[in-house]
């Protein structure tokens, strides 16, 4: 008999605190929880320069092959192993090399934009949105991308600027009203999160 698979989305602006609820989740879940971060799904532009990728719309919905998402969660629901894509920060494109995910009972899909599109929000058994002050969360963010993603902080504000701040208007805060949970102030609310670690337990039948 195939196991339950439940699917939770997990959205919210950059650098909201997404990724610390997911480490939480995973704190309560261990081997039973697998993740998949939208950003993985990433277009490859290797028809592009360097310098032409890292001037790329990369908060826009179409950056993202999400239609191949779509694909790896309906396959992961019906218990089918899927490779995915990695994508590399650094150079700002796809690397050849892919991951392979096994089904768990919990599959978190992480990422600015997994509530906006309808067809992946349909297969979702639970959305979240991760809503966090902008001025909080563009500190993160320069933080996170001098550190982890080796980019200057001129770059960092530029694409802030020109990109991360009206796509976030545009597309990612108006996904919110599709969250069943919303959880303000990102992984410092730890209510929020034990709700929400309860819910899964009880839709896991656990």
């Amino acid at each position: 008999m195939a196991n339950k698979v439940c699917i939770v989305g997990i959205a919210g602006g950059t650098a909201s605190g997404k990724t610390t609820i997911v480490r939480k989740i995973k704190e309560s879940f261990g081997d039973d929880i697998v993740v998949i971060n939208h950003d993985s799904y990433y277009k490859a532009h290797n028809d592009l320069s360097y310098e032409d990728r890292t001037r790329l719309n990369y908060d826009h919905p179409d950056a993202f092959d999400t239609e191949r998402m779509i694909e790896d969660v309906k396959k992961l629901k019906n218990n089918e192993e899927v490779d995915i894509p990695i994508y590399d920060f650094s150079i700002h494109n796809r690397v050849d090399a892919t991951v392979h995910i096994i089904p768990k009972n919990v599959i978190i899909l992480e990422g600015i934009l997994v509530l906006e599109n309808k067809e992946l929000r349909d297969l979702m058994d639970i959305k979240v949105f991760v809503d966090t002050d902008a001025d909080e969360r563009l500190m993160r963010r320069i933080i996170r991308d001098m550190s982890e993603r080796a980019r200057s902080i001129e770059s960092i504000l530029t694409q802030y600027r020109d990109t991360v701040k009206p796509m976030h208007e545009q597309f990612i805060e108006p996904s919110k009203k599709y969250a069943d949970i919303i959880i303000p102030r990102g992984g410092e609310n730890l209510t929020g999160i034990g709700i929400l670690q309860q819910h899964l337990k009880l839709m896991l039948g656990e």
